[in-house]
């Protein structure tokens, strides 16, 4: 399956609309133009096997782009655009990326990219600034026809760096396959035996297309030859506009767009018709109990939730009615094992929490290094993302959180997302961020970085109210002994919290 294929079966159907804009493209102007993409690299000497990297905002082009790759045999990767330009530069030159694409809205960051520039060939879509050419302009030239050596190309994905530096997940290709049958199948075949998805969905996504799930689920989509409706950039008020005005059946969401569209005033939730949905999916962070069940009471029975990493090394699922019954869960594996284990690698018994590896699922390596790549690896062959969890007796996998956010405070080991579900439930906050800071008695501290509703109420008042709130739900030792205030917690659009910012002002004292 491929958006090719509908080539002539339905090249005016819409492949995707722009939400805000209305911008449309049709099947058969996205075939053309991926085409003369693959022209194009093909030009420039790329060849399969090659990478190519492009750091764009979501605009129609980002997919012309992805599929001109893809059928001409290409590693591609979708560098954040909310990234500076060092760290650019630097998944550029880790990536061996022999082509770049950026788009003049990246400012100034592009006059500083080029004279840091590791591609052979770099580009915008628009041109007009020194160093890059005119990747729509010299795009035109090409022909509308198929390359004669078309193969299956694939993503390149590079971890969001939320504790770290950014980790390039590269996946081998196998060379020479038709355009119509890479790896990105497994989740062809997932959408349609889990979500009934067919050339009849309307699929709305609304977070940014470079991170991996909005990625590869709206290219599955065009693989159905469903209709994606693209937000430029999330709002909570306009996505609930969009499911109406276009009819949505599927969309993805994370806890932190579920959490948002909660907070909106009831007036303003009730007044859209969201009766179209059929699928909501959720993934990419663990979702509070009391939220989701707010968002089944407010969509219906139609939440379903994954687990799995850009590595695609594994992964659970779990529909709504599985979920009433086992609330907290993120679900069982489909086509993987669940392995818990102790620090010494020692798998533990149901309930007993621990880190989560899989095995049985596809093998990943982290591109240039070698580390990482073991670190990731358990003696047995079996697979971890670096989160911790627990199943229960029947096999549902309940997430903790990620091991390298664990607080350690006078020996305790403390995880943070508990705490931050609970405190994302109070109505004066928006947001929360719960870190171990440094303390002389216990090593480390619970402290709570809180972006109220209101920017007034940010003082001791709260910060005493919230401190009752969780000691009256939670364990004394899980009780923040400081609760600080930001105004805007550095939280991606893809909904990850982007922690290490914020922790690391807290011990940069100690690291001099």
């Amino acid at each position: 399956m491929h958006p090719s294929d509908y080539r002539e079966s339905t090249p005016d159907k819409p492949a995707m609309i722009m939400a805000a804009s209305g911008e449309t493209v049709t099947y058969g102007e996205l075939e053309r133009r991926s085409n003369q993409g693959a022209h194009l690299f093909r030009s420039l000497g790329l060849k399969a096997g090659d990478t190519i990297a492009f750091c764009l905002e979501n605009r129609p082009e980002f997919f012309e782009i992805c599929w001109a790759a893809q059928r001409s045999g290409l590693y591609f990767v979708s560098v954040s655009n909310k990234l500076q330009l060092e760290e650019i530069a630097y998944i550029l030159e880790d990536s061996g990326a022999k082509l770049f694409i950026g788009s003049n809205a990246m400012g100034t960051t592009l006059e500083g990219l080029a004279g840091k520039m590791p591609a052979e060939h770099a580009y915008t879509l628009e041109g007009g600034i020194a160093g890059y050419g005119n990747f729509l302009a010299d795009r035109a030239t090409q022909s509308e026809h198929p390359i004669d050596d078309e193969e299956a190309g694939i993503d390149m994905l590079y971890s969001s760096g939320t504790t770290g530096r950014p980790k390039g997940i590269k996946t081998s290709i196998k060379r020479g396959l038709p355009i119509g049958s890479d790896d990105i199948l497994q989740m062809v075949m997932m959408a349609r035996k889990l979500y009934n998805a067919s050339a009849d969905t309307v699929y709305l996504s609304p977070a940014p297309l470079y991170h991996a799930a909005p990625l590869r689920w709206c290219m599955t989509m065009m693989r159905f030859g469903a209709t994606v409706v693209i937000m430029e950039k999330f709002d909570a008020e306009r996505a609930l506009a969009a499911i109406e005005k276009h009819c949505v059946t599927m969309v993805q969401f994370v806890p932190t767009h579920f959490i948002r569209m909660l907070k909106l005033d009831e007036s303003v939730r009730t007044k859209y018709d969201v009766s179209s949905l059929k699928v909501v999916m959720h993934a990419a962070a663990p979702c509070p109990v009391p939220v989701k069940e707010a968002m089944m009471e407010w969509f219906g029975p139609v939440i379903y939730e994954y687990y799995s990493g850009s590595e695609g090394n594994g992964g659970t699922f779990i529909g709504p009615q599985e979920w009433l019954a086992h609330k907290g869960s993120v679900g069982r594996p489909l086509t993987t094992e669940i392995h818990i284990c102790d620090e010494s690698g020692e798998e533990l018994p149901p309930r007993r929490e621990g880190l989560i590896y899989f095995s049985g699922g596809p093998k990943f390596e982290y591109h240039n290094d070698e580390a990482k790549t073991k670190e990731a690896q358990h003696p047995k062959g079996w697979t971890t993302l670096g989160d911790v969890g627990w199943v229960d007796e029947e096999g549902y996998l309940y997430l903790t959180d990620r091991k390298s956010f664990m607080i350690i405070s006078g020996g305790v080991n403390i995880y943070p997302q508990e705490i931050e579900n609970l405190l994302v439930t109070h109505p004066k906050v928006a947001d929360a961020a719960v870190i171990g800071a440094p303390d002389e008695d216990m090593g480390e501290k619970v402290v709570a970085i809180i972006q109220p509703m209101t920017w007034s109420d940010a003082g001791d008042a709260l910060a005493d109210e919230l401190t009752s709130f969780i000691r009256e739900n939670l364990s004394h030792v899980k009780t923040p002994r400081q609760v600080d205030f930001m105004e805007q917690l550095p939280r991606l659009d893809t909904g990850k919290l982007y922690k290490r910012l914020i922790r690391d002002k807290y011990w940069a004292d100690v690291k001099k």
